[in-house]
């Protein structure tokens, strides 16, 4: 059925580049294939003055199983408004490489349930602003990191990895990115698997309470018991939110300062006790708090990069339920307390975790408590892999 939908949307591509694209505004072209599969193709630029009305029309009138665009984008908004629609609709995308979905157009493409796209057919670059007035410095600025933080939840609630914007902010608004099989794969811009339920913009949903105890299942690929196994911390660099910490001349925040450190700083750890490491930088001894510490040994991710933390729970069956039962993405760390912490499933530089938590937590997807963290005290990724 894909493949002969496939065809059906190649031959459509064929007269398009025959006749090119004579509307700026978008329509909503119905086709069937000879087997009865039913589709609509985006065709046009995304503008804010688009009534997608006229979208929602068109899937009640000719029920398509599955939504093509022939687009070059344009206005991010209004691209992930259709996304969320397709989305609403539990409608499929598909993309050949004969039509074009470029820039904006490929986050209307993230809202399919299940997307396919041939190598080369979805192109991303730089976001551009456009508009009839000019923006002083500071409100670029600003709208930048509100469309950045706009763009970067829209991918989590999609089920799409947001490090894709860090390979489209690598291209020009002049330039132009085609994604490859593996790479469309590795970001989750195609999916053969059904997306879950409605994105959650749409309400609060199950993340603002404890869902229901589910029966937990052991992580695949190792035993339960091997991942909640803390190994011994030996080395790690310090890592703090202001930059730097201080050797402390005991295990009391209150107690003197040896030396200040810089993050960065190698650190070999020579013991811990009651969440403090004891370390030794070039011929200085002295004390760490865990949260200060980035410990070689663990897996916490990167080193320069944020987490989201939403919750945290003390046993793992608790922590597996929330995560299993979420609407967007999320992951449970073992903690060096034992206990299990709850994020969302990536981690992000710290100025678009700072406007992705903030704007999650105004929509209600993610509890008001929220915060991000540099995760120091993870040891491992323990569910859901």
């Amino acid at each position: 059925m894909w493949r002969a939908a496939k065809v059906c949307l190649l031959a459509f591509a064929m007269e398009v580049s025959l006749a090119g694209l004579s509307r700026a505004d978008l329509r909503f072209n119905p086709g069937v294939t000879t087997d009865g599969f039913r589709f609509l193709i985006v065709e046009g630029t995304f503008s804010v003055e688009d009534d997608l009305a006229n979208f929602s029309d068109a899937v009640r009138t000719y029920g398509p199983i599955a939504i093509g665009f022939n687009s070059p984008g344009g206005n991010v908004v209004k691209a992930m408004e259709l996304g969320r629609l397709i989305r609403s609709f539990r409608l499929s995308t598909v993309q050949v490489r004969g039509l074009d979905c470029s820039s904006a157009c490929a986050l209307a493409f993230m809202g399919g349930v299940r997307r396919t796209a041939d190598p080369g057919a979805i192109g991303v670059h730089k976001s551009s602003f456009s508009g009839d007035y000019p923006l002083d410095v500071h409100t670029a600025v600003a709208a930048v990191q509100q469309i950045t933080a706009d763009v970067v939840s829209y991918m989590i609630e999609m089920g799409v990895d947001p490090a894709l914007l860090q390979v489209s902010l690598s291209y020009e608004s002049d330039d132009m990115r085609y994604l490859s099989k593996s790479e469309m794969e590795r970001y989750g811009v195609t999916s053969t698997r059904e997306a879950g339920p409605e994105p959650s913009h749409a309400g609060p949903g199950p993340m603002t309470q404890v869902p229901t105890a589910v029966p937990p299942a052991k992580p695949a690929g190792s035993s339960l018991e091997t991942l909640l196994v803390v190994p011994e911390a030996r080395t790690g660099r310090v890592r703090h939110p202001k930059g730097r910490a201080a050797l402390k001349a005991a295990p009391d925040p209150k107690s003197g300062n040896l030396l200040i450190l810089s993050n960065g700083s190698p650190l070999r750890i020579l013991g811990s006790a009651d969440r403090w490491y004891r370390v030794e930088y070039a011929n200085a001894t002295g004390y760490m708090h865990h949260t200060w510490v980035y410990v070689d040994q663990f897996e916490s991710g990167p080193f320069d990069q944020r987490h989201i933390q939403v919750k945290i729970f003390e046993s793992y069956g608790e922590a597996e339920a929330y995560v299993r039962t979420a609407t967007i993405p999320l992951a449970a760390y073992l903690a060096t307390n034992g206990w299990f912490a709850i994020t969302l499933d990536q981690t992000y530089p710290e100025s678009v975790a700072a406007l992705v938590v903030k704007k999650l937590k105004r929509e209600q997807v993610v509890p008001s408590d929220s915060f991000m963290t540099y995760g120091n005290t993870y040891v491992r990724k323990v569910c859901c892999r």
